[in-house]
C-alpha cells in the first residue's frame, strides 16, 4: 500500500511528458533530446571545474612566496601539489627562468602555448551550449508556426461549421512548442554565461600569476645573491651590437 502513491505519481508524469509530446509532435521530441544533451554538457564542465580545482588559487601566493625567498624547489612542490592548470602554467614559467641559458621571450612563448591550451580545453563544449540555447528558441517558433498551419488548415476543412474552440485549441497547441522552446534555452544560456566568465576569471588569474612569476627576482640566482648570471648568446649579441 505505501509504494500505490509514488507508483500514482509516477504514471501521472509520464501521461503528462506523453501528453507534451503528442501536442508539439516531432519538434518538442528534438527540443527535449537538445535539453538532455545540454545537461549532459553541463555536468561535464562542473566535473572538469571541479576536478581541476579552479576555485583554488592559495598555492599561487604561497609558490611566489617561496619564488621571494630563493626557495625555487619548494615552489615548483608546491606547485605540482595541485591539479590546477594555473600551477601548470606558473611551473613551465618558473622551470624556464631557472635555467640562465633560456632566454625571457622564449619562456613566455612557452607559457603562452601551454595557456593556450589549458584555456582551449577549459573552453571546450561550450561552443555545443551556445548552439543549443540559440537553435531552441528557434525551433520553438518553428512548431507554433507549423502548428498555426495545421490549425488553420483544419478550420478550413471545416467549411461553414467553423468552430472557434478548434481555432483556439490549434493556437494553444501550437504555442506549447515555443513555451518549451524558451524553457530549454533560458536555463543554457544562463549557465553559459556563468561558466564563459568562470573562463575568463580563471584566464585573467592565470596571466597576473604568470605575470608575477616573471617580476620576481631570478630564482635560479636568488640561492646565490653573489652569482653572476653568464650571458646567453642572445645577450651576447646584442652585447656586440650595442659597439
Amino acid at each position: 500500500m505505501p509504494d500505490a502513491a509514488p507508483t500514482a505519481d509516477t504514471a501521472g508524469f509520464l501521461s503528462r511528458f506523453v501528453a507534451l509530446f503528442d501536442l508539439g509532435g516531432p519538434v518538442v521530441m528534438v527540443l527535449m533530446a537538445m535539453s538532455v544533451l545540454a545537461l549532459a554538457i553541463v555536468l561535464l564542465k562542473f566535473w572538469q571545474f571541479f576536478s581541476l580545482r579552479l576555485h583554488r588559487r592559495g598555492f599561487i601566493d604561497a609558490a611566489l612566496e617561496r619564488l621571494r625567498a630563493g626557495d625555487t624547489d619548494g615552489a615548483l612542490e608546491t606547485l605540482r601539489a595541485t591539479p590546477n592548470p594555473i600551477a601548470r602554467v606558473m611551473e613551465v614559467a618558473v622551470q624556464g627562468r631557472r635555467d640562465p641559458a633560456h632566454d625571457d621571450a622564449l619562456v613566455r612563448e612557452e607559457v603562452s602555448r601551454v595557456g593556450a591550451r589549458y584555456l582551449e580545453a577549459l573552453r571546450g563544449q561550450l561552443r555545443g551550449l551556445e548552439v543549443i540555447g540559440a537553435l531552441s528558441p528557434l525551433l520553438g517558433l518553428l512548431g507554433t508556426v507549423l502548428g498555426m498551419i495545421e490549425a488553420f488548415r483544419q478550420l478550413e476543412m471545416a467549411g461553414s461549421q467553423v468552430d472557434p474552440a478548434l481555432l483556439s485549441g490549434g493556437i494553444w497547441e501550437a504555442l506549447t512548442t515555443t513555451a518549451v522552446g524558451l524553457a530549454v534555452a533560458i536555463p543554457v544560456v544562463a549557465v553559459l554565461n556563468w561558466l564563459e566568465r568562470r573562463v575568463d576569471r580563471f584566464r585573467h588569474q592565470m596571466e597576473d600569476a604568470v605575470t608575477r612569476v616573471f617580476t620576481q627576482t631570478d630564482p635560479s640566482n636568488a640561492l646565490r645573491p653573489d652569482a653572476t648570471v653568464a650571458p646567453t648568446p642572445l645577450r651576447e649579441r646584442r652585447a656586440a651590437d650595442a659597439y
